[in-house]
């Protein structure tokens, strides 16, 4: 009768069975970070990469309960380690140049960026699991225990991994750090366990060498490869470009798309068309040069709070910005000085605004949605309805939305503002109303009628030719289109069409 493998130590395989579920975990986690300035961070890039690092986890294990049956699992461990930190090492340099390659939302790229960003590593962690069980089985009376325990001290693994990545590593470190990191901490950890359990590497020396020099040339180019961020925060991949055509001119760019363009030397210059928009109603919406209580929902570039405290002086301005390290960035190069009249609440932007004081603010300006990140629940009818209770009876809201052809987000979050606010009108290139392209559109809305006559008026000085919708005209373009709200906000399905 053949002699079952001696069973770890109960301390060694707890730790085994913790930090392989923990690294997936954080894998899981930073592949998000990964993948968002190529796709987005949408709910079908985040449905993508937990679906992938799902069925990674299950391959995985049932892979490592195959090989425990058939090989004695003590030398296979360290190899899984060793195997796992290749295939984490690989993951930022097939992340990084698959991106460029499969730039953009369509769901086949999604799902293969997913895959390349995770998949790997997190198929052979897996296997780590049942090897462990499989050695701690010595006898079948407790294996209810052994599984119970060893289960639950993955998912711990798993829970802590998820609590301290999202709260500490990715605000302490940049994603190709931990990844590295945890690279090399695998493989360390590989090499460790091999020379305690005392048990050669399986594969001939030629195999070994070319195992090794994989991972060393997957973290090289790891940690070479090309990045789209000068600088990454919490949220985001920032850029700042220099604008050769303009001196002074910075366009902020955020996660791979220009997301704001700031005029270091002009601050009255706009070179967003839908930035110009805002500023010709924010010119009308009170006398000129008269100050106003101005509430900013995004700040990205502070290019519109820069334009209003140069145009209204004395005016005084809240920002809410859900991420600090672009107040930061902005600081530091786009000119931003905040003070007295402009002052910055970091965090949501759905908490911050239920903050605020009832009919505290005659323009409120809504520019928190890219075109690959809409934060659904900043488009719903609740939310419209808190931007409702802080405007004063002749304030308006103004909100950029960015849709593409046909037109279902941009015609249901009309739907959505009108439920809030009686007056509305729409801002949009006759392209966009056409179906034939995807722009910005910005919506206005009011509860007291909108002076369309002069933002009409004021609208024909800005350099493209630009359609205010409102009235009969506009009814008929959001047709039965439905309210978004807390309970149904279909924000990324209505986007991909």
């Amino acid at each position: 009768m053949e002699t079952p493998p001696r069973a770890l130590p109960s301390a060694l395989a707890s730790a085994l069975a913790f930090g392989s579920s923990g690294a997936v975990l954080v894998l899981e986690i930073v592949a998000l970070r990964l993948v968002g300035p190529y796709v987005g961070v949408t709910l079908q890039v985040s449905s993508s990469v937990i679906g992938v690092a799902l069925a990674a986890i299950a391959y995985g294990a049932w892979l490592g309960g195959r090989l425990a049956d058939r090989y004695d699992p003590r030398a296979l461990l360290a190899p899984a380690l060793i195997l796992g930190a290749i295939g984490t090492a690989v993951t930022l340099p097939l992340v990084r140049w698959g991106g460029e390659l499969l730039r953009g939302g369509a769901a086949p790229a999604v799902l293969m960026l997913a895959a390349l960003a995770i998949f790997l590593p997190a198929f052979v962690l897996s296997t780590i699991a049942p090897m462990v069980v499989k050695l701690q089985l010595g006898d079948l009376r407790r294996a209810g225990s052994v599984v119970g325990r060893l289960s639950s001290i993955g998912t711990l693994g798993a829970i802590t991994a998820t609590l301290v990545t999202g709260f500490v590593f990715v605000a302490a470190m940049p994603s190709s750090v931990i990844v590295l990191s945890l690279a090399v901490l695998l493989a360390v950890s590989g090499l460790v366990l091999g020379w305690w359990l005392r048990r050669d590497m399986p594969g001939s020396p030629k195999v070994r060498a070319a195992l090794a020099a994989v991972g060393l040339v997957g973290a090289g180019l790891g940690a070479t490869s090309p990045t789209p961020c000068d600088v990454e925060t919490a949220y985001h991949c920032a850029q700042v470009e220099a604008d050769p055509a303009r001196p002074g001119g910075q366009t902020l760019v955020l996660n791979s798309a220009r997301h704001s363009y700031v005029d270091l030397n002009d601050p009255r210059y706009l070179e967003f068309e839908y930035v110009q928009w805002i500023g010709a109603v924010s010119d009308v919406a009170r006398p000129a040069g008269t100050a106003v209580d101005a509430l900013h929902i995004g700040g990205g570039g502070f290019t519109l709070p820069g334009y209003l405290r140069d145009t209204r002086p004395g005016s005084d301005q809240v920002v809410l910005e859900l991420d600090g390290g672009l107040v930061d960035l902005d600081r530091e190069k786009l000119g931003l000085v905040t003070g007295p009249d402009l002052r910055v609440r970091v965090g949501d932007a759905r908490v911050g605004l239920a903050e605020q004081s009832d009919a505290a603010y005659d323009l409120v300006v809504g520019d928190a949605f890219g075109h690959l990140v809409v934060p659904w629940h900043l488009a719903t009818r609740e939310m419209a309805a808190d931007v409702a209770r802080v405007l004063r009876t002749d304030g308006i809201y103004a909100q950029n939305v960015i849709d593409y052809p046909p037109n279902r987000f941009i015609r249901a979050e009309v739907a959505t503002v009108a439920a809030a606010l009686p007056h509305v009108a729409l801002i949009a290139p006759p392209e966009a109303l056409a179906g034939e392209q995807g722009a910005n559109l910005v919506i206005l809305a009011s509860k007291s009628p909108l002076p369309l006559e002069a933002i009409r008026t004021r609208l024909a000085t800005v350099r493209e030719p630009v359609t205010l919708l409102s009235g009969a005209e506009l009814t008929a373009f959001v047709g039965d289109a439905r309210v978004l709200t807390d309970d149904y906000a279909p924000v990324d399905q209505l986007l991909a069409g």
